[in-house]
Order: structure tokens, then sequence, then C-alpha cells
């Protein structure tokens, strides 16, 4: 009699005398839905989106350790290929039907190595550390902000509407913080220039856990037609990234996280009009009036 659904155990976890067997500590072992729609057990991890997620977390490692040595461009460069590398991922993992609990979780864990502690350590050992208790404050201030930030999307991730972002992404706050270390990398770092990079590592950290809306772009169709000029404002911004890729990046992080308060205040100057309109509510208003 074979057993089924949530019922069905791994061949080897059990012996011949009914005993439990307890498994290694290095197997993985998680539910998935077989063809048939019945719960399985299945051993193991998929080899290829986690294999990009080990990627990025190793950019990510390498520029802690590049910031360290104080090569802060080659440890901003490392963040972004994070980025990159990150952005593959999932998609990796749905164009090959492979998603699977270890996968979202790996990938949280190496959000926050890439995006949380990185950017905040590169800025420390690159302008914050001479500001003394202040500086590190500010770099821990933005490593505590992208783990509530991740820990946030993660218990929301099923209940918010796809199309945004509550609260600024940590890929984009990371941006921000790395394309200002690139940009100044080789510069002489001074008081003024040590404020101004405590202060957009702690807006951006305090962004990431605000509820600021941002457009997410997951709604973009990459396999429909777009007009032609589309792909001529493309090769556009490529260009301009290769003339001077800092200050382009920095530009479009800037911009892009300047949306979300633009957008807040314009709800807040255009209010949108009740679904009931204002004859709506005079007639309520009326309604109650009689009673």
């Amino acid at each position: 009699m074979s057993l089924q659904g949530d019922e069905k155990k791994p061949a080897d976890s059990t012996n011949a005398a009914g005993e439990e067997i307890r498994l290694p500590v290095d197997e993985h072992i998680e539910e998935e839905v077989a063809a048939n729609g019945k719960r399985v057990r299945a051993r193991g991890v998929y080899l290829l989106p986690n294999l990009i997620t080990t990627g990025a977390l190793f950019s990510g490692f390498y520029a802690i350790v590049a910031g360290m040595d104080g090569n802060f461009e080659a440890a901003a460069i490392a963040i972004f290929v994070a980025m990159v590398l990150d952005g593959l991922d999932g998609r990796v993992a749905r164009l090959t039907d492979t998603q699977s609990a270890f996968g979202v979780q790996y990938d949280s864990l190496s959000d926050m190595v890439s995006f949380g502690l990185a950017p905040a350590l590169v800025a420390f050992s690159w302008a914050l550390k001479t500001l003394g208790k202040f500086g590190w404050a500010i770099a821990f201030l933005y490593a505590a902000c992208a783990a509530l930030r991740l820990a946030r999307f993660n218990t929301q991730v099923d209940t918010v509407d796809k199309g945004v972002f509550i609260g600024l992404a940590s890929p984009t706050a990371a941006a921000i913080v790395a394309s200002m270390v690139w940009s100044g990398h080789d510069a002489s770092v001074g008081p003024v220039l040590a404020i101004i990079a405590a202060l957009v590592t702690a807006a951006a950290g305090l962004l990431m856990v605000s509820n600021f809306r941002y457009t997410s772009f997951k709604g973009l169709d990459f396999k429909g037609r777009v007009p032609f000029v589309m792909m001529l404002a493309v090769i556009l911004i490529f260009s301009l990234v290769t003339i001077d890729p800092a200050g382009v990046l920095l530009t479009l992080a800037i911009l892009y996280t300047l949306s979300g308060p633009a957008m807040w205040l314009w709800g807040l100057l255009h209010p949108k009009p009740a679904s009931g309109g204002v004859e709506g509510d005079s007639v309520e208003a009326k309604e109650r009036d009689q009673r």
C-alpha cells in the first residue's frame, strides 16, 4: 500500500523494524506538488537558480572584502553585479519551473548580505569611519533598516499588490550607496563629504522602512512588441552608462528614489474623489438628517 499526500515519507525514513531513521543534517526536504496534484516530499535543492543566488552572495561578500582593502571602485561594482544576479535568479527559476521555498529564503539571506551589510560596510570603510561612533551608527542604521525591509517584504509578499513596493527596495537603496562610493572612490574624504555620505546612507536606509509606494516594474512584458523608438532609448541609456557609469547610475537611482515621495505628495495635493462622488455624499447626508 502506498502512502499519498502529506503522509508520504522518503524510502529510507524507516528501517525494517519500523523505527524512524533520522536523516543527515545536510539533507534538504520540502513538500512539492506533483503533476497529478498530489503533495510529495522532495529531497535536495534546485541547482541553477540557487547557483545564481550564490553568485550574488559571493559578489556581496567580495564587496565587503574589497571595501576593507580600500578598493572602493571594485566594491561598488561588485554590489551592482549582485543586483544583476539577484534579478536573474527569480526569473530563471520561473522560466525553468524550479521555484522552491528554499530558494526564496536563500535569496532573502543573500539580499541581506549584498544589499544590507555590503553597502553599509563599504560606505563605512570609505567615508563614515572618519565620523567615529556617529559613522558606524549610521552604517548600522542602514543595515538594520535593510533587515527590517526584507522581513516586512517576506511577510507581505502574498498580501501586497505586486505592481508596487512598500518602501524603497533594498537593491535600489544599495545602488544609491554603491554609486555614491563609486563616484567618489578617488576623492579625498573630508568632514563635508563624510557628512553628505552619512545623510545619503541614512536616508536610503529610512526610505526602505517607509510607507512610500514605488513602482516595481514587474508588469513589464519583455516578450511583447514595443515601438522601435524604445530600442533607440535603450541604446541611448547604455551609451550614457558607458560614458560615466557611476554618475549615470547614481542619477537613475536618485530619480527612482524620489519618485516615491513625489507620488505621495501628488496624492496629498490631488486627492482622489470618494467612490460615491459629491452627489452621493449629499444624498447620504440628507438621509442621516432625516433619521
